[in-house]
C-alpha cells in the first residue's frame, strides 16, 4: 500500500477546517482600502506553515479577555491570499487554472511569506510553460526576478535571454520600461539577430518613452528636448556601433539626432565614413509589397508576413513581390461559418487577418493549402509544414509581433465546418456558428504550432476579420 494514500483526504479535512466557522482563533486582514478582505485562520497551523507569519504571530496572539488574534498583511492582494491560504491549508496548488500574472503575484506573495518550497516549483512552472510568455514580458519578469535573491531560477533565465537572444528583449510588449542597466547590455551583444540600426532606433524609443510627452519626430524638437534626450540616453548612446551603420542611415537615422550624441563620437563617426566611402554598400532596392487593400494591417505588415512566408527574418530583404488580393471581409461579407467556407473552401495560399474586439491587438495565420469543410470528427484536419500564425500587439508598428510555425503538422489546418479560419488544435480558433462579435468563445494556446501567439488563453471576440489570397506578382 503506497504510504501517501490518504494523503489526498488529509488535504481535504484541512480544507474543511478552513472553510469552518467555529474553530477559528484568528482574524487576518488582507489588501488595503478599498480592495479589503477578512480571512479566518487557525494559528497552530500558521506557525507551522509559515515562518514569515510565525514571526508575526509572537506578537499577536490571543489575550486572555477572549479577544481573537489579529494580524494584517496589506501588500499582498485578497484574490492572491485566497489561493495561498488553501495552499497552506490542503498543500496543493493547480498554477495552470490561473492567468499568468496572477502566477507572478501568488511568487511574490508565496516569497513574503517564506512559504520556500512553492517559490521553486512556481519557477519552474513559468519557465517551462510560459518561455513565450515571458520573453514578451521581459520587464516585468526581470523586474520582479531581481528584486530580492530569492527568485534565482527566474534571475538566471533573464540573464540567460539577455545574452543569447536579446533581440527578444528589444522585441517584449513591455521592452520601454526596461532597466537601463538591462538595456545597456542588451546594446553590447553582438550576437543578436537584428541590423545596428534597428538597435538604435530601440534605443530611441526607449530613450523617448522615458521623457513623457516628448515627440519621435526630432525635427520638432527644442534645445530641452534635446537636452532632455541626451541626458537619459548619455549611459547608452557610448555603446552603440554606428560604424555598422549605412552612410543613408547614418543620414537618415542619426544625423536628425546629432544633438544627443557626444560631439567625438559624432565627429569620429563622420570621419569614419569620409575615409571609407565604400565601408558598407547601400542595400540594393528591394521589391515592395502593392498596396493592401485593409482596414486592419498596413503594407508593412504585408510585407513582413510575405517574408515569412518565404522562410525569411524581419532582417532579411523582401525575395517576392506579393499581392494580397482581399476574398472576404467579416464586415462587408458576414462572420458566420457557413459564409466563411462558401468563400473561401478550395482557395489555397491565404492569409487570415484577425483584428481581436476591444484591444489593438491583431492575430492571423497562412494556410498554403485549400481551406475546405469537414464534418469528420475523426478527419477534420488539413496536412502542411508550411502553415504558420502570428500576431502584432497594434497597427502602428511591426516591432512587437510573434510568429509561430508548425510542430505538428498533420493538424496544420483546422477543417471543422462550425469553426471560421482556424489552425491546429486551438493554436488560433474561430468560431463561426454565431455572429463573430457575439461570440467569445474564439481562443488561443500553444498545442500544434511552437508558440503560443498571446500573452493569455482567455477566450476573446473577433471586431473584424480580413482574408487574403496570396498571389506571386514578380
Amino acid at each position: 500500500m503506497a504510504e501517501n494514500k490518504f494523503l489526498p483526504k488529509l488535504s481535504q479535512n484541512l480544507l474543511e477546517i478552513l472553510d469552518d466557522d467555529e474553530y477559528y482563533d484568528i482574524t487576518i486582514e488582507v489588501g488595503n482600502d478599498p480592495n479589503v478582505k477578512f480571512f479566518r485562520a487557525h494559528m497552530v497551523i500558521l506557525n507551522f506553515r509559515s515562518p514569515y507569519l510565525r514571526r508575526i504571530l509572537s506578537t499577536n496572539k490571543k489575550k486572555n479577555d477572549g479577544t481573537l488574534a489579529h494580524i494584517k498583511l496589506p501588500n499582498i492582494l485578497p484574490d492572491i491570499f485566497q489561493i495561498i491560504i488553501r495552499y497552506i491549508y490542503g498543500g496543493r496548488i493547480s498554477l495552470i487554472e490561473y492567468d499568468i500574472l496572477d502566477i507572478i503575484k501568488i511568487l511574490v506573495a508565496a516569497n513574503e511569506l517564506s512559504l520556500q518550497e512553492l517559490i521553486p516549483h512556481i519557477q519552474s512552472f513559468l519557465i517551462e510553460n510560459n518561455e513565450n510568455w515571458i520573453e514578451q514580458n521581459f520587464n516585468l519578469v526581470y523586474q520582479t526576478s531581481f528584486e530580492n535573491n530569492t527568485f534565482l531560477d527566474l534571475q538566471k533565465f533573464c540573464t540567460e535571454l539577455i545574452s543569447k537572444h536579446p533581440e527578444k528583449v528589444f522585441n517584449s510588449f513591455d521592452f520601454t520600461s526596461t532597466p537601463e542597466k538591462a538595456l545597456i547590455s542588451l546594446i553590447q551583444h553582438d550576437n543578436h539577430q537584428m541590423a545596428e540600426v534597428q538597435v538604435w532606433e530601440h534605443v530611441l524609443k526607449w530613450g523617448i518613452a522615458q521623457n513623457p510627452g516628448l515627440s519621435s519626430d526630432p525635427s520638432c524638437y527644442t534645445n530641452d528636448d534635446f537636452n532632455a534626450l541626451k541626458n537619459t540616453l548619455q549611459q547608452c548612446v557610448t555603446f552603440i556601433k554606428f560604424t555598422e551603420f549605412t552612410s543613408k542611415e547614418i543620414l537618415n537615422k542619426v544625423h536628425p539626432y546629432k544633438k544627443i550624441i557626444p560631439e567625438k563620437l559624432y565627429d569620429d563617426t563622420i570621419k569614419y565614413f569620409l575615409d571609407n566611402p565604400n565601408n558598407k554598400p547601400e542595400p540594393k532596392l528591394i521589391k515592395s509589397i502593392k498596396n493592401i487593400d485593409s482596414i486592419i494591417i498596413t503594407t508593412q505588415h504585408a510585407e513582413l508576413i510575405s517574408k515569412w512566408i518565404d522562410g525569411l527574418e524581419i532582417t532579411d530583404e523582401l525575395k517576392n513581390s506579393y499581392e494580397f488580393k482581399l476574398i472576404l471581409r467579416g464586415t462587408r461579407d458576414g462572420f458566420t461559418a457557413e459564409q466563411f467556407h462558401e468563400i473561401c473552401d478550395n482557395r489555397s495560399r491565404t492569409v487570415t487577418i484577425i483584428k481581436v474586439k476591444g484591444s489593438s491587438e491583431i492575430l492571423g495565420g497562412y494556410n498554403p493549402i485549400e481551406w475546405k469543410s469537414r464534418n469528420n470528427i475523426n478527419n477534420y484536419h488539413g496536412t502542411t509544414k508550411d502553415s504558420f500564425i502570428f500576431s502584432f500587439m497594434n497597427k502602428e508598428s511591426i516591432i512587437d509581433h510573434i510568429i509561430s510555425r508548425i510542430e505538428n503538422e498533420n493538424c496544420a489546418i483546422n477543417y471543422w465546418h462550425q469553426l471560421g479560419p482556424s489552425f491546429g488544435e486551438g493554436d488560433l480558433q474561430i468560431y463561426g456558428n454565431v455572429s463573430f462579435k457575439k461570440s467569445k468563445t474564439s481562443r488561443c494556446y500553444k498545442s500544434s504550432y511552437d508558440k503560443q501567439i498571446r500573452n493569455t488563453q482567455r477566450a476573446f471576440s473577433v471586431d473584424n476579420y480580413e482574408i487574403f489570397q496570396i498571389i506571386n506578382d514578380n
